[in-house]
């Protein structure tokens, strides 16, 4: 044959691990509970800390400004708060009190 004979597989061999206590002895045993997560290390320098915490506090700010935009622009999505329904109702109960008031 142009690539050779056959290699023979043995069946005999050292014998599969059955999981008792000998088998893996090296490893450590399982606790119960609950299992250690990441663990995320503070920086060292302070610089980075209070940058990390501005830019936080701009990101959040800027998502609030973007929404309320949105909000003003898309009025009739009753989801979004500060709408031009939420306004209107502002000016109406405005009105209502002034009256009330003369």
């Amino acid at each position: 044959m142009a690539q050779g004979a056959l290699k023979k597989v043995s069946t005999a061999g050292k014998p599969k691990s059955t999981g008792g206590p000998q088998a893996g002895s090296a490893r450590k045993p399982k606790t119960l509970g609950p299992r250690p997560g990441r663990k995320v290390i503070a920086p060292k320098n302070a610089g980075l800390v209070m940058a990390k915490t501005l830019n936080k506090r701009v990101t959040a700010s800027l998502i609030v400004a973007t929404e309320k935009a949105m909000a003003s622009k898309a009025g009739h999505l009753e989801l979004l708060k500060g709408g031009k329904k939420e306004r209107r109702e502002k000016e109406k109960e405005a009105a209502l009190a002034k009256a009330a008031a003369k």
